[in-house]
Parts: C-alpha cells; sequence; structure tokens
C-alpha cells in the first residue's frame, strides 16, 4: 500500500495562513500564562497603545521585536506572559468628543460631565479596539484572557491606592507652578504633550528707561506682549556692560511700573542685547529666576489664550491680537528700536495644534526628588535595571538628576479623577486656591474628615481634573497583575523580566515607572530594559506626523504578508538600540526589503516542498535521527549546530537583527542553495538505498529545526509548514511556538570542515562565475584543471570531486600540483648556431674587402674622378646597410644565424611555446584563494564570437561613460539641476566605468 505523502500548495498564500493561525491561536488560548508552569517566569507588559491610536511602523517594529523575545524564552522552557493592554489617552479621547460635540453645536459643558463620560465610555467600545485588532494582524502572541485597560476597576483601584499613599507621605501636594498649558484644550499637558516646531518669527527690541532718567537698557523678546507681565530685567553679574546698573530700578513701557535690575548667570551675554525681561508667571527660566530674586509673579493671562485684568488695556484680547497692538503701542510711545527676523523654536500642544503658554496655575504635583533618589540608588548600586545598550544608561541617569516636580493634574474629565474634595462651602461655594481640601479614597471618607474640622453642614466639591495618563502608566509593570492586591500573578511573574521601548521616551515612561516601582515595590519594575531605535523612512528621516512621511504597515501586511513585514523589521537592526531604515516607493506603495523577506518566505516554502515531496510520507520522527557519513552529511550537520549555538547568543544579547541575518544566509545559502543541490542525485529511486536514507534523515531533521529557529521571527510560515511535515491531526495538534528550541551540540560543528567545505562551495562558484564570464550554455559540460601547491587543499578538492562536477558541470576534472599556465619562455641560441653565425661574419668581412679592392681597381682602370666616386660610396652604402640589417638587431641576427639550415631546437622551442600559448589563449582563468581554477574554452565557446560581443559591450558601456561624463563637465547641468538629480548621474557614471573596467579585464583573461 502506497503511503499518502502529505506536501504543501505550490505557492505560499500568507494572507490565508496567517489569519487562520492568528485565529486558532486565540481561539485555543495557546498563549495563555500557567502559574503552574514549571519554568522560570518571562514576564514582558506590552508598552500600551493609545485607545485612540491606529497601527504605525514604530508599532509594527516594537511588536515584532518583544514578539520575537517572548516566543524565544517561550520555546527555551520559560514561564512566559506576554500581557497587552491600551492607555486611556485622556487628552486624544477628550478631543475626539469635543469635536465631535462641536460639529452638533454642543459644549461637554451642555451634556454634563456624567453624560459626557458616558458618551466617552460608547466611543470606547465602538471604535477604542482598532489598535487592538490591528495588533492582531501581526500575530502577537499575548495572552489575551489578561488584557488590560488603563482604566478598567483594577488599575483605576491601583491609581486611587497610589495617590493616597504618596499624599499622605507628603510627596503629593497641591501648589502654584508653572505649567505647559494648552489653550485649545484649555489644560496642564506634559512634556510628551509639547512638539517643538521651528518658525519664523520676530525678535523685537525696546527700551525700558531706568528711573533715575540717567539712560535706558535694551531688552530684546520674541513674545512682546508678555512685557506686560515683567517684574525685572535681568543681566550677567560677569558682564561688563551692565554690571554698574544691578540694582537699579526701571520703568516699565505701558504699565509705568518700577521694577528692579538684577543679576543672574542664566543669562546668556551674547542673546540679543545681554539683558533680558523676566516675567515669572510665563517662561520656565524666567520662573526659576523669580523664585531666586522673590520677584512678585504676575499672570496676565486666562486659561481661553486671552489676556485678563492684569493687561491693562489689553485685557480680553486673544495672545496674537495682544501681540500686534502692544508692538503697536510701544512704537507709538517712541521705545520700539527695531523688528528682527528670527526662526527659532515653538512648542506646541500635540492635541491642541496650538503654540503651548507657560502659565502660572494652581495644580497637583508629585514631589519628585524623594523617588528620583531612591532609582538613582539602584541604578548606582545595582545596575538596576540593567540597560540595553549600555549607553542609555547616561541619559537616563541624567533624567533622573535633574527632574523636577511632576505636574500630574489635568483640567480634563476622561480620565481618573483625583480623589480630593473640596470644602466650598468655606470658599463661597467656589473652588479656589485657598479652598480646603480633603483626600480620600471615597466622598464619604471625605465627608467625614470634613465634618469632624467644619461640622456637618459642610458641602463639598470633587475636584474636578484628572491626572495625567503618565501617572497610571507608571503603575504598568504592577498595577497590571493585580497591585495593590498580592496576587499570584504578581507573585509570579513581577519584576517583569524585560522592558522593550524606544528611545524618546526614557524620561516620559521608564524613569516614572521605575520611581514608582521603587517607592511601591521596593524593587525596579523590571530586570533589563531593551531600548530600540526609531523606524526611518527611505530618505533616513525620523518618521512623524509633521513630516506626513509615516508608512502604513497594514498596507505593507496586505502586500507582502505579516511574516514578511516583521522579518524585514528584525533583520534590518544592525546593533541593539540602532534605528532601521525601510525602503518605501511611494509612488506604487513598494518596499524592495519587505519585498526581499518575502521572497525569502517562498523560498523557504519551496525548499520545504522539496524536502517533503522527497521524504516518502515519513516524518522527521519516523525516520529518526541521522547518522551522517558523507562529506556533505558532515558539513550541514555542523553548520546547522553552529548556527543553533551563533542565533542562541545573539537572542541572548538582544542582537535580534544579526540572528535574524545569519539565519537568512544559512537557510537560503548552506540548506536551500548548497544541501539540497547536492543530494539531489542520492534522492533519486535508483540511488543506494543506505546513502538515500541517511539524506532523507538529514533534510527532514535539519528542516525541522530550521523552523523551530525561524518560528519566533516569522510564526506563520513556519507554524504552517511544521504542521505539515510532522503530520500533526487537525484536532488537537501540536504547536510549533510550543516546542523546545534547538540546542547545540557542540560535538556535532567541526570548523576545519566548515572552512574546508567552504573551499570546495568557493571553488564551484568560481568556475560557474567562469562559465557565465565566457558565455558557456547552461547544460555544456567543461574540462576544468585545478592546481594547488597545498597537500590539504588538493585533498580536499579530491574529497569533494563529485560535488564539484555535479554542481558545475564539468565533466573532466583534473586536480594538480603543477602550474597549469607557464609564462611563455625567452628563445635560446644553441652551440651550433653561434658557431655558424661567427662563419657568417667572417664571410662578410671577407666579401667587404673583396669588394673593397674591386672599387680601387676599378678606379684605377677608370681613372674618371665623377665615375669612380659613384662606384665606392654604392658600395659602402651596400655594406652598410647589411650591416645594420643583419647584424646590429636581435631580431636580424636571429634571421641570419638559422638561414640556409636546417630546423634547430631552438626552432622547436618556438613551436612548442606557441602551442602552449595557444592553449593558454584559449582559456578562462581564476582564483580561489590560492587554488588556480583553469577552464579551457576551445570547443566550448566561440572564441572571436566572445571577443567581439565583448568588445562590442565594452565599447557601448564606454560611450555610455563618455555621454554621461560629458553632462557632469556642464557647469549649467551642475549648478542647476537638483541635488539627487545631479547625484543620480554620477552614480551613473560610476556603474558605467565600472562595468566597462569588468568587461576589459574579462576581455584581458580570454
Amino acid at each position: 500500500m502506497t503511503a499518502t505523502i502529505p506536501n504543501l500548495p505550490s505557492l505560499y498564500e500568507p494572507f490565508s495562513t496567517e489569519a487562520k493561525w492568528q485565529k486558532f491561536w486565540e481561539d485555543n488560548q495557546v498563549y495563555k500564562a500557567d502559574l503552574n508552569h514549571k519554568g522560570k517566569p518571562y514576564c514582558i507588559v506590552i508598552p500600551p497603545p493609545n485607545v485612540t491610536g491606529s497601527l504605525h511602523m514604530g508599532h509594527a517594529f516594537e511588536s515584532a521585536l518583544i514578539d520575537s523575545l517572548v516566543r524565544y524564552h517561550r520555546m527555551k522552557g520559560r514561564n512566559t506572559l506576554w500581557l497587552p493592554g491600551t492607555d486611556h489617552a485622556s487628552i486624544a479621547v477628550q478631543t475626539i468628543l469635543e469635536k465631535q460635540l462641536k460639529a452638533e453645536g454642543k459644549t461637554r459643558y451642555d451634556l454634563g460631565r456624567e453624560k459626557f463620560l458616558e458618551r466617552a465610555w460608547q466611543w470606547k467600545a465602538e471604535s477604542g479596539g482598532t489598535i487592538v485588532n490591528q495588533l492582531r494582524r501581526l500575530g502577537v502572541s499575548v495572552d489575551w484572557t489578561r488584557e488590560r485597560f488603563t482604566l478598567d476597576a483594577g488599575l483605576s483601584k491601583a491609581v486611587l491606592e497610589a495617590f493616597i499613599r504618596l499624599y499622605d507621605e507628603g510627596l503629593i501636594y497641591r501648589g502654584n507652578y508653572l505649567v505647559n498649558w494648552c489653550p485649545a484644550s484649555q489644560s496642564a499637558v506634559s512634556d510628551l504633550e509639547v512638539e517643538p516646531k521651528e518658525v519664523n518669527g520676530n525678535l523685537w527690541h525696546f527700551r525700558y528707561p531706568l528711573s533715575d532718567g540717567s539712560g535706558f537698557v535694551e531688552v530684546a523678546t520674541t513674545r512682546p506682549e508678555t512685557m506686560l507681565g515683567d517684574t525685572a530685567v535681568a543681566v550677567n553679574p560677569n558682564d561688563e556692560r551692565y554690571k554698574h546698573l544691578i540694582g537699579k530700578t526701571l520703568i516699565l513701557p505701558i504699565m509705568n511700573r518700577e521694577i528692579p535690575i538684577i543679576g543672574d548667570e542664566l543669562v546668556d551675554p551674547a542673546f540679543g542685547t545681554g539683558c533680558v525681561k523676566v516675567t515669572p508667571a510665563h517662561d520656565p527660566n524666567d520662573f526659576e529666576m523669580g523664585k531666586r530674586h522673590n520677584l512678585p509673579f504676575i499672570n496676565i493671562m486666562n486659561k481661553d489664550g486671552t489676556l485678563n485684568e492684569n493687561a491693562g488695556e489689553f485685557q480680553g484680547q486673544d495672545r496674537f491680537v495682544a501681540r500686534k497692538n502692544v508692538v503697536s503701542r510701544l512704537e507709538a510711545d517712541g521705545v520700539l528700536v527695531k523688528i528682527e527676523d528670527y526662526k527659532h523654536t515653538v512648542p506646541y500642544s500635540d492635541r491642541g495644534k496650538v503654540p503651548v503658554e507657560p502659565l502660572l496655575s494652581t495644580q497637583w504635583f508629585v514631589k519628585i526628588r524623594p523617588l528620583a533618589d531612591k532609582t538613582l540608588e539602584f541604578l548606582d548600586q545595582q545596575n538596576s535595571p540593567e540597560i540595553v545598550p549600555q549607553r542609555w544608561a547616561k541619559v537616563y541617569r541624567d533624567w533622573l538628576l535633574n527632574l523636577r516636580d511632576w505636574c500630574v493634574s489635568r483640567q480634563l474629565w476622561w480620565g481618573h479623577q483625583i480623589p480630593a474634595w473640596y470644602a466650598v462651602s468655606e470658599t463661597d461655594g467656589q473652588i479656589t486656591d485657598s479652598t480646603p481640601h480633603f483626600v480620600a479614597r471615597t466622598e464619604t471618607e471625605a465627608w467625614e474628615k470634613a465634618k469632624s474640622q467644619f461640622g456637618e453642614n459642610v458641602k463639598l466639591e470633587q475636584d474636578p481634573d484628572v491626572l495625567d495618563t503618565w501617572f497610571s502608566s507608571g503603575l504598568w509593570p504592577f498595577s497590571t497583575l493585580g497591585w495593590p492586591e498580592q496576587t499570584p500573578d504578581l507573585a509570579t511573574y513581577y519584576p517583569n523580566a524585560t522592558l522593550v521601548t524606544g528611545f524618546d521616551i526614557i524620561f516620559f515612561w521608564v524613569a516614572r515607572m521605575t520611581m514608582m516601582a521603587g517607592h511601591f515595590t521596593g524593587q525596579m519594575p523590571f530586570k533589563t530594559v531593551y531600548i530600540h531605535g526609531l523606524v526611518r523612512d527611505e530618505n533616513n528621516k525620523k518618521m512623524s506626523k509633521s513630516a506626513n512621511n509615516g508608512i502604513d504597515p497594514l498596507l505593507l501586511i496586505d502586500k507582502y504578508g505579516t511574516d514578511a513585514l516583521r522579518y524585514t523589521l528584525i533583520k534590518e537592526v544592525a546593533g541593539a538600540g540602532q534605528d532601521i531604515r525601510l525602503e518605501y516607493d511611494r509612488k506604487k506603495d513598494e518596499s524592495t526589503s519587505v519585498e526581499a523577506s518575502r521572497n525569502f518566505a517562498n523560498k523557504l516554502w519551496n525548499a520545504a516542498r522539496f524536502v517533503m515531496m522527497n521524504l516518502d510520507g515519513q516524518t522527521p520522527a519516523q525516520l529518526g535521527k541521522p547518522e551522517p557519513t558523507e562529506l556533505s552529511d558532515k558539513w550541514i550537520i555542523s553548520r546547522y549546530h553552529q548556527v543553533v549555538r551563533q542565533t542562541t547568543n545573539y537572542i541572548d544579547n538582544y542582537g535580534l537583527g544579526e540572528a535574524a541575518k545569519g539565519l537568512y544566509e544559512f537557510i537560503w545559502g548552506d540548506f536551500c542553495d548548497w544541501y539540497i543541490e547536492l543530494v539531489k542525485s542520492r534522492l533519486q529511486k535508483d540511488a543506494d538505498p543506505t546513502s538515500r536514507k541517511v539524506a532523507q534523515q538529514i533534510l527532514a531533521d535539519v528542516l525541522a529545526g530550521i523552523l523551530k529557529l525561524l518560528h519566533p521571527f516569522m510564526p506563520h510560515i513556519t507554524e504552517e509548514i511544521w504542521q505539515t511535515l510532522t503530520q500533526q491531526p487537525a484536532e488537537n495538534p501540536q504547536i510549533l511556538a510550543l516546542q523546545p528550541y534547538p540546542e547545540a551540540d557542540e560535538k556535532l560543528i567541526d570548523q576545519t570542515l566548515e572552512e574546508q567545505f567552504e573551499l570546495l562551495i568557493n571553488t564551484i562558484r568560481t568556475i560557474r562565475n567562469l562559465r557565465a564570464e565566457a558565455d558557456i550554455k547552461p547544460g555544456v559540460k567543461i574540462t576544468a584543471n585545478l592546481q594547488s601547491e597545498s597537500e590539504k587543499e588538493r585533498f580536499i578538492l579530491n574529497a569533494g570531486q563529485s560535488y564539484i562536477q555535479d554542481l558545475a558541470k564539468v565533466e573532466t576534472l583534473t586536480i594538480t600540483d603543477k602550474t597549469l599556465i607557464d609564462e611563455p619562455k625567452k628563445p635560446s641560441i644553441s652551440t651550433k648556431s653561434a658557431f655558424k653565425g661567427l662563419k657568417a661574419i667572417g664571410l662578410i668581412i671577407v666579401g667587404l674587402v673583396f669588394l673593397r679592392v674591386g672599387i680601387i681597381v676599378g678606379n684605377a682602370t677608370l681613372r674618371l674622378p665623377l665615375f669612380g666616386t659613384f662606384f665606392e660610396t654604392v658600395g659602402l652604402g651596400y655594406a652598410g646597410w647589411f650591416v645594420v640589417r643583419n647584424i646590429l638587431t636581435a631580431e636580424g641576427r636571429q634571421k641570419l644565424f638559422t638561414s640556409s639550415s636546417e630546423p634547430t631546437d631552438s626552432q622547436n622551442i618556438s613551436q612548442s611555446e606557441a602551442t602552449q600559448t595557444e592553449e593558454s589563449d584559449n582559456s578562462i582563468a581564476g582564483v580561489v584563494g590560492t587554488v588556480q581554477v583553469v577552464i579551457p574554452l576551445k570547443g566550448v565557446v566561440d572564441i572571436e564570437a566572445l571577443r567581439a560581443k565583448l568588445e562590442k559591450s565594452i565599447s557601448k558601456a564606454e560611450a555610455e561613460a563618455a555621454s554621461l561624463s560629458y553632462r557632469l563637465s556642464n557647469p549649467k547641468f551642475v549648478d542647476k539641476a537638483p541635488a539627487d538629480v545631479v547625484q543620480g548621474v554620477r552614480d551613473a557614471l560610476a556603474e558605467a566605468e565600472k562595468q566597462a573596467e569588468i568587461l576589459r579585464v574579462r576581455l584581458r583573461t580570454l
């Protein structure tokens, strides 16, 4: 009975395959963490994307890195949990909802807080799952049963507990402080929600007169409207121009307020005039100077960006309208000096899309220094957490050293409402800066506290503000596991093994997590922080919304498949923490980088099909472990275990890109291009049964190992192939993701054999290249001669002779230690030839003597001077010509000495050399290390036709180079054409010149 041979479809279809396995993994809860698992815990909590977000390339890159690590450690036997979740994104959600309400002609105040929050939760239910569903398409191996949301009941409890504890310990306080204020959303925003933009602005110069009438000082500013809140002018105390003015006072124009001149080293003498206006309520640097010099803090701005009563005649005007009007007034008063064009950076609210305003505001703050100092102790004393790559540890440490108190309140409704209640009955029903407040877990608890102080008639109102989103995110590594309760998950999976995140949020998230964790749990939240780079576009620019140069990962997934995109993003990483570049054609929405990875997937698919078609329907387990006997078998087994060791070492040290590249080279090169080709003849039905069985065993065993090695990077295609290769049942199949990761057997690694086999591969490659250069047709078998003086090299060449002949189409192969092509020998002169030459010289001399005698006799006889001189001249001329032609030149002597005689030894040598030279000229040669490779061409190709073809190609390349060179010699083209066009021509010229040189070398070789 013939066994059924399982096989794969002829074409790999990534889209149906990926969807199938994503559904299977989730439906069967394949990645659900098991508390009873005996392995060492390995936990990663997902960096929570905003619930408003959609998948961008940064998400895809980070998720691919994390999933590769998680899948690897799961296969290594660890008790693995990758916990997913999303962030509630206060500002983003509120912005969306307020835009919807504005379209309806309403505001949130028309709905009221309760109805507004109902609408927010409805939006979350309908639209908030977009990013999660898109993450699913990446095939991430997360435990969806443990999915968290920063506003769910458990995390809300953790946030409340953290706030209460910090407040009770004196680490949270309410105070008046300078914050980033977004007039559009009318909320304080974090530094991360501020995007610096370079703008073309102005620098306004105006004069402040000295109070004593002795002169004035000139200041320069980019925000002239803020001068209405100035409370000083500052100079550097070491500035010789102004140090004598320190302590004097000025009259503030328009406001006619007397303000002091102070000395502060923060002032840069080189900026503007060296004198700076100080507005402590509207500038971070001025705020610090104001505290140092006990200056008044005058706020001139309302929360909507208009000016308030402290702005005098400009009250009620929008800040930018007021700017123009203030400048006009200064000009009218004669104190405006000049206006300069000035390019500078302005901070914009990422959500409100307007310039933020540094604003003095009463907010809730976390006293950061005690938290940061404790975190620094972990770093300095325990190197905890370990940061990879190490260079980012200094950046992290610098942030911790320079942190200021953290403003955690936001003037929003969507989020964790601050658990503070105000006794508004004590301040006329209003919440003011002086209204007494009570922090409590519930309103009842707060009322009990207030009643004890103000009696039963006290009226309370909860603080309307919510906490900064980063407050709840700072608790994420342990709140997601059940803290503040001591849950089994927390006991098992905390601290997390690894945090994978970008360098751009080291401060905004990483530092806040470590500070919160150090304070609340007494240990760092993760053992290692792996800092990755950014994905840059095809022009090596950072992808951003403002630059509009993002690349939609879903578009590439739809075109090439998830595995292809994942593998590309990981393979592009060259060293931990490095940015990667993704090639992308925006006109066609195509990527050559991702296409190359799809081709790699197809290569693996086709190789797997070939292997399975030649296993006679048997699985790797049925075939059994191989015992290699042949050279190629031992080589591929050694290479396989070498790659297992290499891949493991790379991943353990976060060299994911290097691991992916190493697998690519092994799978495509060693396994597909070489080993499969080498064993094809052994797989024939009439081949030696023992050899055939060994070849089958090795093919099956190595393929199964390859699928396991590659699975963390390309999970879908490897799962599909493995299921077929191992013939898993449709019901309750084993899953590749849960199989043990391969381990290297050091005894099977033979470095010497690998180096020797590399000689065979390079020899075959050289012969193939020479065939291509000589235009030898693929089906034509050739003669090849190999020469090496090394006995070791000749031994390995002889051992692999059949491989060379089979894969390079060589019919006759000679391996020798003799030189294959000698240098032409110089002609030699025999003794016999030399004697004949001397005899000839003697005859010539005798001939000349007789000739001279004849001339003399003739002259004496004829006696006529003219006639006699003529004969003498002719005779001497002929003698001179004979000597020059036959005696003075080597060629003449050779002809003279060898004329009128039988063929000599030298003639025989010349004929032999001519034959050898002809043979050399009709061969093509190459070198592999110290091995010389010669392929005779006579009778294989038409030498003259090949020479003519090469000459024609050389002429074409040279003509192209000349044309391009002419274009570049034209100054008009070089100066006026776009830079990328000119560079393109230069690149084309270099390519044409290189091609011409390669062709000339081929012609010379021929």
